[in-house]
């Protein structure tokens, strides 16, 4: 049997018929709203889009009033998201039939775990690896909450549709349930009214915690830990998937970013996971009403049960229950603890609105808004008289619960610990009572800013920026290692930025001396480029305590972004560990020092291949300098949605690192409209943790290069073609004197800034700069215009020209493809991003440019695009594109056609803007039509 990746749309005719049931729905209630008339030139609309008969397209779009295209707008928004909804559906439906049915796919972990197991250090392996998810500040779900809600209730009504079909669910009630649904989300505001704030972030990614990620990564571990056993190997405690966290801690560039929103991220994700463990609990309590008439206990179970307040005659007998009464009424008096005791715990305003911003009708978040107000008021007045002691730690908690599983094994009750106890025990693990660890980030610049003003504050150096790299590492190491005291005085005036800085790190001791040390582990410092960056970062812990000469309670992590600091990382690294300083910190840390490599800043400074290239090989070099000083450097990659931003396939990115650089522990970025597509249900979501796992586990144990000593060749020869195409991308984005009116002019750039999709302003700098933008709009607005200029340009030019050299080069790229999982991964992604740009419609959007010298602009990305095409095709030996993805191509074949009206929509819309002849009520037009392109493309971030 072949293995291949599941995919949505595996069972297209299903897939076919639940869309077509969708639109019909959407079609009746679309003439509801506008009448048959009305509705005629949308189906002549869907008409021409269908034929591809732009040029008529684009009259009737150009005829329409803003009235009209209200409704059209929203009309052609929609279909994208209810087609998305049908493939996650089938995808869901696929990772159970082939899990049920014992069928083999790519990634699957049974097969992973049945490989490592040959393997000699196998059991060490799987104990200690160890993949986290990051769930970032930088969102690009330009959708709300409420209509995320929604789709998740079209999502489990079409579950149901296989069984509706069977008639094993009654249709009528079924289509009612259904067009209601439909009804309603076609009335209801698809965009942000308001901009997010960070508590808004911090509370809808908390959706993803309730509804999908506690339970599937649960899962995944018992079911590793299971796989593990059946192949003879005994695991002690392992965590495969752990989760991680940069909202409320990212505060590069985001203002409104503070100690407050730390602790609120912090306390959020407590309760969240506390919450988890007391519905556990009363699971539990209705379940274990095993009584002594007919069982017997242990003597600390027995304890538990006196020890309980729940002294009700109905359970005299059941003491099992009354244990666990016992045990859930010390969690709420820790939760009671962990919020009320001091700052930043207190209770603040802003803390209590985090709950009144929540949309209404969200289910998820009012069943934790009317835990936390209602029976925590409840609760809290209940408890606080009671001699039940709060859990310190949850390892306390742990120990509880396993004097009850004990109980239950001594007395031949074994086969009760399977399903809500033994999940308990294992989100305990994995949880504790953090959630999931708090990234902090901030730019060195700041951080040189805070340690300057401290050191002459504290008269040790009047102008320490002034001083050379080697007297700044050299005083600010003497200050680490030789006086233990802080600079910072409370007699001492502190700037604002100092003051905010100092509030930061102060409430990260905080939070760990309370939740525990993985509460927050790492601290990234964005543009890292030299040694004195990280000891700055090493001064501010300092001051809070969280550093000294033996230890590092939070880890220092550099972030290398652009090309030239990731050119510049290894010469930085090694210095860096020459340090005894440094040597103790790492070895006090188990001998781990991570790296941060962004992938977005890079592309944006040095184009796709220089980009790809550049953090192949710094990993490569940064790993042998580790292994120079028995250190395991682990990576953590800074990836977007996009292939642009370091994006595509979550298996084959990690399967195509170089070998070796993957240790034991890896970290990704999760981000935007991802986190909706990878985690918006528990099957989707497990099966996502799965590949992620599996993938990282093959690629620690398995080279994947067919002959590892060709890797030399391939690597010189991608040094001469990178070199080209980095110089071929500058000359564009940063010789061309017209380039930049042209991304601003034919992009919906000034739109997507204003668009109200995240906390975090769109430029660190000023709009108007491409080296101060954002990667995120930078990205979103080339996928808007359909160009998807980040994910190819230059890649073309440079093969060609490699091509061109000699009679046997393109055979040889040929040979790479085949043979080299790193460069067959390169150019299917670019394959990818080709198949969902169209450049009929990128024409379009440079007519938008006012002068005839920016149009042309156009002309040089249209015949790189083409000889990129022509190029990538060869080299794979292929005909057309996605050749090898199916799936993807048919799913892009029946979206095509309505969210390309989108683009013709909005560049009429822009138009109208820009000669002011769009009223502001219309303004969000554009809006819309940003939320259904970016929702047709599905990564467009």
């Amino acid at each position: 049997m072949s293995i291949k990746k599941l995919e949505s749309n595996s069972n297209q005719a299903i897939i076919t018929e639940e869309v077509n049931i969708l639109k019909d729905l959407l079609e009746e209630t679309t003439r509801q709203m506008i009448g048959d008339e009305a509705f005629a030139k949308i189906e002549r609309i869907l008409l021409l889009s269908a034929k591809e008969d732009y040029f008529e397209l684009e009259k009737i779009v150009a005829q329409m009033t803003n009235e009209e295209m209200v409704v059209v707008s929203r009309y052609f928004s929609i279909l994208p998201l209810l087609i998305n909804i049908s493939e996650d559906v089938d995808l869901a439906y696929e990772i159970n039939y082939q899990n049920n049915t014992g069928r083999d796919y790519l990634g699957k972990l049974s097969a992973t775990i049945s490989m490592v197991a040959e393997n000699e250090k196998a059991e060490e392996i799987l104990e200690q690896v160890n993949v986290v998810p990051v769930l970032t500040a930088h969102p690009t779900q330009v959708q709300r909450k409420t209509v995320l809600e929604l789709t998740n209730k079209i999502h489990d009504l079409l579950r149901k549709y296989r069984d509706v079909k069977a008639g094993v669910v009654n249709q009528e009630k079924w289509y009612a349930d259904l067009r209601r649904y439909v009804e309603i989300i076609m009335q209801t505001d698809i965009i942000r009214e308001k901009k997010l704030k960070v508590k808004n972030e911090i509370t809808n990614v908390m959706e993803y915690y309730h509804s999908s990620l506690i339970q599937a990564i649960t899962k995944l571990t018992a079911e590793y830990k299971k796989l593990a056993a059946a192949n003879g190997l005994q695991l002690d405690n392992p965590k495969p998937i752990t989760m991680g966290m940069w909202i409320g801690g990212d505060r590069d560039g985001n203002p409104y970013v503070t100690a407050e929103t730390l602790a609120l991220s912090a306390s959020v994700q407590s309760e969240v996971i506390i919450n988890y463990y007391i519905e556990k609990l009363s699971e539990l309590y209705r379940t274990f009403s095993l009584s002594t008439s007919l069982t017997q206990i242990s003597p600390a179970v027995e304890k538990l049960a006196q020890l309980s307040e729940d002294k009700s005659i109905y359970r005299e007998n059941e003491p099992y229950r009354k244990a666990f009464n016992y045990i859930q009424s010390r969690l709420v008096q820790t939760l009671i603890s962990l919020n009320v005791n001091q700052p930043p715990f207190a209770e603040s305003a802003e803390r209590q609105s985090v709950y009144s911003d929540i949309d209404a009708g969200s289910s998820n978040a009012s069943v934790l808004a009317k835990f936390l107000q209602g029976r925590m008021q409840a609760v809290s007045s209940e408890l606080k008289d009671s001699e039940i002691p709060s859990y310190q730690t949850a390892l306390d908690f742990k120990a509880d619960l396993l004097l009850i599983k004990d109980s239950l094994l001594q007395n031949g009750d074994a086969a009760l610990l399977s399903g809500d106890f033994d999940d308990l025990l294992q989100a305990v693990d994995i949880f504790g009572f953090y959630l999931a660890s708090i990234d902090l980030r901030q730019d060195s610049s700041i951080q040189e800013t805070c340690v300057a003003e401290l050191l002459k504050s504290a008269n040790i150096c009047s102008d320490y920026s002034a001083l050379s790299e080697s007297e700044k590492c050299q005083l600010l190491s003497k200050q680490l290692l030789e006086d233990p005291r802080t600079l910072s005085s409370a007699n001492v005036e502190k700037s604002e930025v100092l003051q905010k800085e100092l509030a930061i790190y102060q409430t990260a001791r905080c939070l760990k001396d309370k939740l525990g040390e993985d509460v927050i582990k790492q601290h990234i410092i964005s543009h890292t480029e030299s040694v004195s960056d990280m000891f700055e970062l090493a001064i501010m812990l300092k001051e809070a305590g969280l550093i000294n000469k033996d230890g590092a309670r939070v880890q220092i992590v550099p972030l290398f972004e652009t090309i030239e600091d990731l050119d510049n990382a290894c010469s930085i690294m090694e210095d860096y560990l020459s340090y005894e300083l440094v040597q103790n910190w790492i070895a006090a840390n188990h001998n781990y020092q991570e790296i941060m490599l962004g992938y977005s800043d890079s592309n944006k400074d040095g184009g796709y291949l220089s980009s790809g290239w550049t953090l192949y090989k710094a990993q490569n070099e940064l790993t042998r300098i580790g292994e120079k000083y028995g250190v395991k450097i682990t990576f953590f990659h800074g990836r977007g949605g996009t292939v642009g931003r370091g994006g595509g396939p979550s298996y084959e990115a990690i399967t195509s690192q170089p070998f070796g650089s993957i240790k034991d522990r890896m970290r990704l970025t999760e981000q935007g409209e991802i986190i909706e597509n990878k985690y918006g249900n528990k099957d989707v979501a497990y099966y996502n943790l799965e590949m992620l796992t599996s993938a990282a586990i093959g690629r620690m144990v398995t080279r994947m290069l067919t002959n590892p000593d060709e890797i030399d060749d391939f690597r010189a020869t991608m040094d001469g073609i990178v070199a080209d195409s980095n110089r071929i991308y500058r000359r564009l984005v940063f010789e061309n004197p017209h380039f930049y009116d042209y991304f601003f002019e034919a992009s919906p750039i000034k739109e997507v800034s204003s668009l109200n999709i995240g906390s975090r302003p769109a430029a660190r700098k000023t709009i108007t700069e491409i080296s101060g933008l954002r990667a995120i709009p930078w990205v979103f607005s080339w996928s808007q215009n359909r160009v998807m200029f980040p994910g190819w340009y230059g890649v073309g030019s440079a093969f060609k020209h490699f091509i061109d050299q000699a009679p046997g080069n393109l055979a040889k790229l040929q040979h790479m493809y085949e043979t080299w999982p790193f460069f067959h991964s390169l150019l299917s992604n670019v394959d990818m991003v080709l198949s969902k740009s169209n450049m009929n419609i990128a024409f379009q959007y440079a007519q938008l440019a006012e002068k005839q010298d920016v149009r042309d602009v156009f002309n040089t990305i249209l015949d790189e695009w083409q000889l990129t095409k022509d190029t990538i095709l060869a080299i794979e030996k292929h005909e057309e594109l996605l050749e090898e993805n199916p799936s993807l191509r048919a799913s892009l074949d029946y979206r095509l056609p309505y969210f390309n009206v989108l683009n013709y929509l909005q560049i009429e819309l822009i138009k109208r803007l820009r000669h002011n002849e769009l009223d502001e009520d219309y303004e969000k037009l554009i809006h819309t039509t940003i939320n259904g392109i970016a929702t047709g493309l599905r990564n467009s971030g």
